[in-house]
C-alpha cells in the first residue's frame, strides 16, 4: 500500500509547460522578456488555469500573478516565473510554475489535508527591469522610487511604460502577510551537471548564493593610436584587460570551492580603432554562500586595482552596485523534500547549494523556504538549447507534489 496521496499527472504537466513553451516560441526556447506581449500571454494562461485547482486568480501592480485559496487550515506558497532571458529555454521558470499548479491541483481538494498549496509566479525573476523586483515587491523590498528609475536592459523603455501598456498602473502591490503561509517552495532546472554527473534526479537545495556586482571604470589618456608611443600612453583598455587577467591569477587562492567570478561586461570608450581608450567599464560579478569570503574578495579586488592602477598610470575606481544576502534553505523542507525522492526517486537525492539565484531566495527572507532542482542536459540554461528529459520532468513533479503534502500534514 502506498503512503502517498494521488502522484503528479505527469502527461498534463508535460502538456502545461509545451503549451507554455508555444508562447513566445523561439528555437527549441523561448523569448519571452518582461511585459513582452508573449510574457503577458503567458500570465493570462496561467490566471486561465488556477481555477482547475481551486485558486482565484489575481494580478498585482507589479505583474506578480496569485493563486489565492479560500480553503481553512495553513497555506503553502509555490511557484516560480514565467518570463524568460532574451532567446533563452523553456523552463527555466515555468517549470516551478507548473510544479505548483500541479501541487494545487491535487492537494487543494483533498478533504484530508487540512490547508491548501497558493501558486505565484512572480515578475522579473530574470532582471530585465531589475533583479527579483516581484518576490522583492512582495516581501515589501521595492520602493515606488525604485520602480520609477527602472528601465529595461535592453531598450531602456521605462518600467512605468510598460506597467501602462500592460494595463497594471493603479493596481495595488500585494505584500505578504504575517503568518499567512507555513513557507515558500519552489522547483527549478539545475542550470548545472553536478546531478547529471552523479545520475541523481533530484537536487535537495541548501543554500542559494549571493550575489555581488560590482561596476568597475578605468579612466587613462585619450589619444591618438598612431602617433602615442608606446611608452607615453594611458591606455585604459589595457589596464582593464590586464585587471580582468590578475583577478583570475589572485582569486583562486582565497576563493572557496564553488566560489564564482564573472566579468560580463567590457567596454571601451571610444571604442575606435585608431583611438587609445580613454576609458573602460567593467561589470563584475562574485557568488558565494559565504558572506565573510566575498568580503576577503572583495578586499582582494581592491588590491589588485590599486596595484594595476600604479602599473599602469589610470585611474581604476571599484564600486559596489548590488548586494545579494545569501540564504539558507529551511531543514524542515529540505527534509521534505528528501523524504519524497525516497519514493519517487529511486530513493535518491542530493543536497547541494544554488550557485544561481532564485526568488526562494527572497522569500526567505520571511518565511521557511526550500528547493528542489532537477537536472539540466549538458548543464546548459540561459540558452534556447536548454532542455532537461521528459522522465526526469514527470519524476521531479511527483517529488515535488508529495513534499507539499508533507509539509501541509506535518
Amino acid at each position: 500500500m502506498n503512503d502517498h496521496g494521488p502522484k503528479a499527472d505527469g502527461a498534463r504537466v508535460l502538456a502545461d509547460l509545451n503549451a507554455l513553451r508555444a508562447i513566445g516560441a523561439y528555437q527549441s526556447g523561448v523569448h519571452r522578456p518582461t511585459f513582452s506581449e508573449p510574457h503577458l500571454r503567458s500570465l493570462q494562461w496561467l490566471m486561465d488555469k488556477l481555477p482547475e485547482a481551486m485558486l482565484a486568480p489575481e494580478i498585482d501592480g507589479i505583474g506578480n500573478v496569485f493563486g489565492v485559496s479560500a480553503k481553512h487550515g495553513p497555506k503553502l506558497l509555490a511557484g516560480s516565473h514565467l518570463e524568460s532571458q532574451n532567446f533563452a529555454g523553456w523552463l527555466d521558470g515555468p517549470l516551478g510554475v507548473i510544479y505548483a499548479l500541479e501541487a494545487a491541483r491535487l492537494i487543494n481538494p483533498d478533504p484530508g489535508i487540512n490547508g491548501a498549496v497558493e501558486v505565484a509566479s512572480w515578475c522579473d525573476e530574470e532582471g530585465h527591469f531589475g533583479h527579483f523586483l516581484g518576490s522583492r515587491s512582495y516581501v515589501g523590498d521595492v520602493s515606488e522610487q525604485e520602480i520609477d528609475a527602472a528601465r529595461d536592459r535592453t531598450d531602456g523603455r521605462a518600467m512605468r511604460d510598460a506597467l501602462q501598456a500592460a494595463g497594471l498602473t493603479g493596481l495595488p502591490r500585494k505584500n505578504a502577510k504575517s503568518g499567512g503561509h507555513i513557507g515558500y517552495i519552489e522547483a527549478h532546472i539545475e542550470q548545472g551537471r553536478t546531478l547529471e554527473g552523479s545520475q541523481i534526479c533530484i537536487g535537495v537545495v541548501t543554500s542559494i548564493v549571493g550575489i555581488w556586482q560590482y561596476q568597475i571604470t578605468v579612466t587613462g589618456e585619450q589619444n591618438h593610436a598612431g602617433t602615442t608611443r608606446m611608452k607615453d600612453r594611458k591606455d585604459a583598455g589595457l589596464a582593464a584587460a590586464r585587471l580582468c587577467v590578475a583577478i583570475d591569477d589572485r582569486f583562486p587562492a582565497c576563493a572557496g570551492s564553488r566560489t564564482v567570478w564573472t566579468t560580463g561586461r567590457l567596454t571601451f570608450d571610444p571604442g575606435a580603432p585608431s583611438i587609445v581608450p580613454g576609458r573602460a567599464d567593467m561589470l563584475f560579478q562574485i557568488r558565494d554562500d559565504d558572506i565573510d569570503l566575498v568580503g576577503r574578495l572583495e578586499a582582494l579586488l581592491g588590491e589588485i586595482a590599486a596595484g594595476i592602477s600604479a602599473a599602469s598610470g589610470c585611474r581604476v575606481d571599484v564600486k559596489r552596485i548590488r548586494t545579494g544576502k545569501p540564504a539558507m534553505m529551511d531543514f524542515k523542507f529540505q527534509r521534505a523534500i528528501a523524504g519524497a525522492a525516497s519514493i519517487f526517486a529511486d530513493g535518491k537525492s542530493l543536497p547541494m547549494p544554488s550557485a544561481a539565484g532564485h526568488d526562494a531566495q527572497v522569500l526567505a527572507s520571511i518565511m521557511p523556504a526550500g528547493m528542489l532542482f532537477v537536472p539540466s542536459i549538458g548543464g546548459i540554461s540561459h540558452h534556447w538549447s536548454e532542455n532537461t528529459s521528459d522522465a526526469d520532468i514527470v519524476r521531479g513533479a511527483e517529488v515535488f507534489v508529495e513534499a507539499c503534502r508533507r509539509l501541509l500534514s506535518s
